[in-house]
């Protein structure tokens, strides 16, 4: 049996709003490139706001848009490793303080 590999691309990106408010999230490459990942991701978070009932500062930043194409995502960073990758994303979170990230786990409360 074949190994899971563990040091995939992962790539950490923001969603940016016009008022300049931003959601940090990470996800694997999954695509031919780095860009096309992150805007099949945010994609997602379009889907998940439009037809789930989810209370989260994202979606309801996303519910105001009329369509998926009106999301500003960005690459911050790519990183090698799902392990590293969450570490990073978290350390950007406490560093950056995105206003729509309703998530705020393994942050000191100094920095929520």
């Amino acid at each position: 049996m074949r190994a899971k590999r563990c040091d995939r691309t992962h790539i950490i990106y923001t969603i940016v709003t016009a008022d300049g408010d931003s959601y940090i999230g990470v996800t694997a490459k999954t695509e031919s490139t780095a860009l096309k990942s992150i805007r099949s991701r945010a994609a997602k978070h379009y889907y998940r706001a439009k037809t789930e009932n989810k209370n989260w500062l994202l979606c309801a930043y996303l519910r105001t848009l009329t369509s998926k194409f009106e999301i500003d995502v960005r690459i911050l960073e790519t990183v090698r490793g799902k392990s590293a990758a969450h570490t990073r994303e978290r350390e950007l979170i406490a560093t950056m303080n995105p206003l729509l990230n309703t998530d705020k786990r393994g942050m000191s409360s100094a920095t929520i």
